[in-house]
């Protein structure tokens, strides 16, 4: 049975919120009876929506593992970061490197409000939240500078968050700004859904998008590859993120996901 969360006065309970349905089916316990009503109706509809949450928070896990225990990168900027939950970026980066330094961005209020009372590092790096709309990357940057080091490479994670653009083109831009300002020797780490043209797909999509706060656009494939134009993918490549290099996982035991995701270097 879930808890009810603190309240910040400035939110409103009554109305779904996505980043607390995608909290409920993390499993998380900051969401409240109309998010866990929306979110349960949209996986009546769409079984498989639940699997995809945890499957991209695994991803995060592997890719922010690699990139700072085996690629020594020790700063990171996270897009989008969504309520606070269990193997948050800077927990997995710290856990690898000490003095890791971690950079948040969001704009919600709820996701602001949680954040900074939950986010907490170790002493040896840093953790810091910007309060900041992605779709203003000069802002974001020059925010981030306060905290990161943009002459030496950056890790850049981007989990579920472009869906919320409403075109892709915009998308594509907004990500490109990003990763150009970034400096060779840096990665980008991104993964989002790509459904099917089935019709509960459809159903569960369009009852989200009835509902949340935030709507969310599909991407196809040809979508996420140009996200990793002039980048040089790490293997596996572009694939469905429960096939990016699994940790003890045998042959056929991975759940099916519609979370698609990879690892680019900037040269």
């Amino acid at each position: 049975m879930n808890q009810t969360p603190h309240t910040p006065d400035s939110i409103d309970t009554t109305v779904p919120h996505s980043a607390r349905v995608w909290n409920y089916w993390l499993g998380g316990k900051d969401n409240y009876p109309i998010d866990r009503e929306v979110g349960e109706q949209v996986r009546s509809l769409y079984p498989r929506i639940a699997t995809d949450a945890r499957c991209g928070r695994a991803f995060l896990v592997r890719t922010i593992t690699h990139l700072a225990r085996d690629q020594g990168v020790h700063q990171f900027l996270d897009i989008g970061t969504g309520l606070p939950t269990q193997q948050n970026t800077h927990e997995i980066a710290q856990a690898c490197a000490p003095r890791a330094r971690v950079v948040y961005v969001d704009n919600d209020p709820m996701v602001l409000a949680h954040a900074r009372a939950l986010l907490v590092g170790t002493e040896e790096g840093a953790t810091e939240f910007i309060d900041a709309d992605l779709r203003e990357p000069d802002k974001v940057l020059d925010r981030a500078r306060e905290t990161l080091d943009l002459t030496r490479p950056i890790g850049l994670s981007v989990i579920g968050t472009l869906g919320h653009i409403p075109s892709h083109s915009d998308a594509l831009k907004i990500s490109r700004a990003y990763v150009d300002a970034l400096p060779s020797g840096s990665f980008l780490v991104l993964g989002d859904g790509v459904f099917p043209d089935e019709p509960e797909a459809v159903e569960a999509l369009n009852r989200w998008n009835e509902a949340a706060t935030l709507a969310y656009r599909a991407h196809s494939i040809a979508d996420m590859e140009s996200y990793f134009a002039g980048l040089d993918l790490l293997e596996p490549g572009l694939v469905p993120v429960t096939a990016w290099r699994p940790d003890g996982l045998d042959v056929g035991v991975a759940p099916e996901t519609d979370m698609y995701g990879a690892v680019g270097r900037k040269p």
